[in-house]
């Protein structure tokens, strides 16, 4: 993906929108890595923003340079899908801050406690604050921030404090919201993207892992553009580690009849819901994620043949 121009500066952030400055560090750290996520982390802050405060002159100089920002991106992806059309805008998100999820659960569950982990858990629980641009969060989104937040703030402050962090999911209360830590999600950007682990992803403790209908193999990965802090003086040799290989998931038989029913008769939301299918499957090939592609695929040509999920 073709990086940004350079975008009109902004000038100092009001203190009214400080609940906003990571997302829009997060947007900066992406301009080169990945535009789309850049784009919408931008109007997430502008339509938060505008909640906040959209009447005090700093506020609304602040808007206004952003909504150049905002105006100069849509110019410059204009002929991006991810951009046009909502259902793949979103499809990108989920899947981008899904994957960077798993990478930092995965480190988090073999026990390999760093910077890089850390950054990943928080920037995905930021993606996701960043996806209600395009509505309400479904219940198991909301539960993936509030862990990836809380995960992140718990094993900065052990390693800020000498501690040994708990591996893998530990207790959380429910009615404890998480507060962010100004720090841990803060770390610099590497010049090279972190080496995917090739530990396997264990979802035996956690929910049925699914975005909105995605479905997430074992031994998912991070995307290869995961923006987080490579850590350093480890100890361990720089081997070059193998990508996980992926299990692809078996095809149902039935599906190979791809002749429709005759007595089917589909509905808009049918359609729409096979398209959003389609789409999680191309979003998916991005990142070379075959399992969870043919997943999708299955699901929307089952819905076109026979008029049920």
């Amino acid at each position: 993906m073709a990086a940004l121009a350079l975008l009109p500066p902004l000038p100092p952030l009001p203190p009214q929108f400080k609940s906003i400055q990571h997302h829009l560090r997060t947007a900066q750290e992406h301009d080169k890595r990945d535009p789309v996520v850049a784009y919408y982390c931008r109007l997430y802050a502008m339509q938060t923003g505008m909640k906040i405060d959209s009447k005090t002159p700093e506020c609304r100089k602040f808007l206004s340079k952003l909504m150049d920002q905002l105006e100069a991106l849509k110019k410059q992806l204009g002929d991006n899908e991810a951009v046009t059309q909502e259902i793949v805008g979103c499809a990108h998100l989920e899947n981008y801050a899904l994957k960077m999820f798993l990478y930092a659960d995965n480190e988090d569950r073999a026990g390999r406690f760093h910077k890089n982990m850390i950054k990943s858990f928080y920037t995905a629980s930021l993606l996701i604050d960043v996806i209600t641009v395009f509505g309400e969060l479904t219940d198991e989104n909301v539960k993936h921030r509030k862990y990836a937040r809380w995960k992140a703030t718990y094993i900065h402050n052990c390693l800020k404090n000498g501690e040994t962090p708990q591996a893998g999911p530990v207790g959380i209360e429910e009615d404890n919201d998480v507060e962010e830590n100004e720090d841990a999600g803060t770390a610099s950007l590497p010049s090279q993207p972190p080496q995917p682990s090739s530990s396997t992803y264990d979802p035996s403790n956690m929910p049925s892992s699914s975005y909105t209908g995605i479905q997430i193999p074992p031994g998912a990965h991070a995307p290869a553009n995961t923006p987080a802090e490579v850590p350093h003086s480890t100890g361990v040799a720089s081997n070059t580690i193998q990508p996980t290989p992926q299990t692809i998931p078996a095809i149902d038989p039935a599906l190979f009849n791809t002749v429709s029913q005759g007595d089917i008769r589909l509905t808009p939301e049918d359609f729409a819901r096979a398209q959003k299918y389609c789409k999680y499957a191309g979003s998916a090939l991005q990142y070379e994620d075959v399992s969870t592609a043919v997943q999708n695929l299955q699901k929307a040509l089952k819905l076109l043949t026979t008029g049920r999920e």
